[in-house]
């Protein structure tokens, strides 16, 4: 059988998820596409072009310390997530290839981590568990098996394909919205890889989602989707006191940026151009200024910001910001036709045209090809 999972692009809603905030999210072109059959051993054996080749013994699907971060320790996390839900699992072989960049915020990782359970899920349960149990899954492994305290956007777009509003307050049952973006016709939408991993950076996204928590907890909460905005801004000087500023300004980003998914949203659904990058520009200044993920403290070559930089020096239409978790990585831009030819000759030369990644909306999430 033959399997695709693509990758993913946050359009609005950044640093949201994790506390059961908004998001609007879309599966990419880009993808990881694997060729498997089951095997009688109980091995999951999985060769990507270009990496060494994974190898898990499903004879124990308990978290090994030494696999933290690996992509064996993805695998084994995702046979474990199968085996909690009371799902079968079993050995199989896939040979697999992609032009998915490691690394760089398009969720490489979670379309890994759902390439695995999309075969296992085939393979071993005719199908039987649906798209955002799936995502569960491969953000179960994520969080545990590699340790990184991710929302659940990245799985949860890559699974459901196409372009996605999710509200993800209550969290068993997120509210789910698909939405057709015609209105980008004229627009490329181009990812720019500036450089840099996000492998070293789980320190700065753990803060983000620590600092929300924070500010819900001195409300008696666990998250800020359930602490009312009036009563957010209404205690900023007692919050000053309790968790700092910098805790209250990315609280402050994430009351704003789900007002900025629901604005972009409808702007999609209605067909306003305008309207739609509006939002989009919004929250990548407020990403830069409040939620402050453009760049480490410690980083003095400030990748991101520099592409930022020149991106709005050469567009006078469309809209850009920082692109998934930050710190290091991409850039989102939306560029319209005609002055695609200086985008990329802006870009080009600083970050190479390797890195200019033009991709489209792919209406399917990962699923089972042929």
């Amino acid at each position: 059988m033959k399997f695709i999972s693509p990758g993913r692009i946050e359009i609005v809603g950044n640093h949201t998820d994790h506390n059961h905030g908004k998001v609007l999210v879309a599966a990419i072109e880009l993808s990881l596409k694997a060729e498997a059959h089951p095997t009688g051993d109980n091995v999951i054996v999985i060769d990507s072009r270009g990496f060494p080749p994974v190898r898990v013994d499903l004879a124990s699907t308990a978290k090994v310390p030494a696999e933290v971060g690996s992509p064996q320790g993805l695998v084994r996390g995702v046979a474990d997530g199968f085996t909690k839900r009371g799902l079968h699992i079993g050995g199989f072989h896939a040979a697999a290839v992609g032009d998915i960049p490691v690394g760089a915020g398009v969720s490489s990782s979670a379309a890994f981590e759902l390439l695995a359970a999309q075969i296992l899920n085939e393979f071993y349960n005719g199908g039987a568990a649906d798209r955002v149990t799936l995502a569960k899954i491969a953000q179960y492994a994520e969080n545990v098996y590699m340790e990184k305290p991710s929302g659940l956007l990245d799985q949860m777009g890559i699974a459901l394909g196409g372009a996605t509003y999710i509200d993800f307050q209550d969290i068993h049952k997120p509210r789910i919205e698909s939405v057709a973006p015609q209105i980008l016709s004229e627009y490329k939408i181009v990812v720019v890889n500036t450089g840099g991993s996000h492998a070293d950076m789980t320190a700065h996204y753990a803060a983000i989602k620590a600092e929300m928590q924070a500010a819900a907890k001195y409300f008696g909460k666990d998250y800020l989707a359930d602490v009312p905005p009036r009563a957010f801004y209404g205690a900023v000087s007692a919050l000053q006191r309790a968790v700092g500023g910098r805790a209250i300004l990315r609280a402050a980003h994430f009351y704003e940026e789900n007002a900025r998914v629901e604005k972009a949203f409808k702007a999609l659904k209605a067909g306003k151009l305008s309207a739609f990058f509006s939002a989009v520009r919004e929250s990548g200044i407020s990403s830069y200024a409040l939620l402050q993920n453009c760049y480490a403290p410690e980083d003095a070559v400030q990748r991101i910001p520099l592409a930022l930089y020149l991106a709005g020096r050469v567009l006078k239409k469309g809209a850009y910001r920082v692109h998934g978790g930050g710190f290091a990585g991409t850039i989102l831009a939306f560029v319209h036709a005609s002055e695609f030819g200086a985008f990329t000759e802006t870009f080009a030369p600083v970050f190479g045209r390797e890195n200019i990644m033009v991709t489209g909306i792919r209406a399917l999430g990962t699923s089972k090809i042929e």
